[in-house]
């Protein structure tokens, strides 16, 4: 059996509040083992973008991302709230090197289409062998949600696909478990309800869920993503408490 790797996917809902920050850091230190951090920060994004007289644009939750807001993205997601996390991973004892996609050319991506977006990506490929190598010397990456598209440019991507992306380009090596860790308990059937957790879903329940408009919105790319991952090898994926099963 190959040695096991969890991928932890965070939402910035978490890394930007001080104290749901200090629990993920406590709780992350504590898993044993090879493992991989993937966070958000858009909530940090538009605060400083605030703060420099940049306008936020937002379109299906996703960020408009002209030369300002990339400038923005960049120092935000690259430095302040990478660096953060970097340096409280170290405190706890956990070897965790801050990367994004452009480093080490660890994830690549094309710019999305329309040009309208501006500088967004998506995905296209993640260097497993590299991230292996990195895991293996017993490094912990901790991935920015940015990358890269060979041409010189940076690009503002969705962190929850990156997080895929990892999973899949990790898993012929490894045996790999990807969880993504948001605010909510998991798949909530009513997002204000937090018993109302929905504790298994498969593909099919999937599409009845879409329809019947239980999921929507920023869950939907979660469960893409998801199920995915089931379908490139990945052993298993979890939203919060909720386990995805093909």
């Amino acid at each position: 059996m190959n040695r096991k790797v969890i991928i932890l996917k965070v939402g910035g809902a978490v890394v930007e509040d001080p104290v749901a920050l200090a629990r993920l850091i406590q709780e992350f230190a504590a898993i044993e083992g090879a493992k991989v951090l993937v966070h958000g920060g858009g909530r940090s994004a538009t605060a400083m973008a605030t703060r420099l007289g940049i306008e936020t644009r937002m379109v299906d939750g996703r960020r408009i991302t002209d030369d300002e807001m990339l400038r923005v993205v960049t120092m935000v997601y690259g430095g302040l709230v990478n660096k953060t996390i970097v340096a409280q991973l170290q405190a706890a004892g956990v070897n965790a090197m801050g990367l994004t996609g452009a480093d080490a050319d660890i994830i690549r991506s094309h710019i999305r289409t329309p040009r309208s977006w501006g500088w967004v990506g998506d995905v296209d490929s993640a260097d497993g062998d590299r991230l292996a190598t990195l895991i293996r010397e017993g490094i912990v990456p901790v991935i920015a949600p940015l990358t890269h598209d060979g041409q010189g440019h940076i690009l503002n991507t969705n962190a929850d696909t990156m997080a895929q992306t990892v999973a899949c380009a990790l898993a012929p090596q490894f045996q790999v478990s990807l969880r993504y860790h948001f605010e909510k308990r998991g798949v909530l059937c009513n997002p204000d309800d937090p018993e109302s957790l929905i504790p298994r879903i498969t593909e099919a329940d999937f599409g009845r869920l879409q329809a019947e408009g239980i999921v929507s919105g920023g869950m939907l790319p979660k469960l893409q993503n998801a199920f995915e991952a089931i379908r490139q090898g990945v052993s298993e994926v979890k939203i919060g408490e909720t386990s995805i099963t093909a």
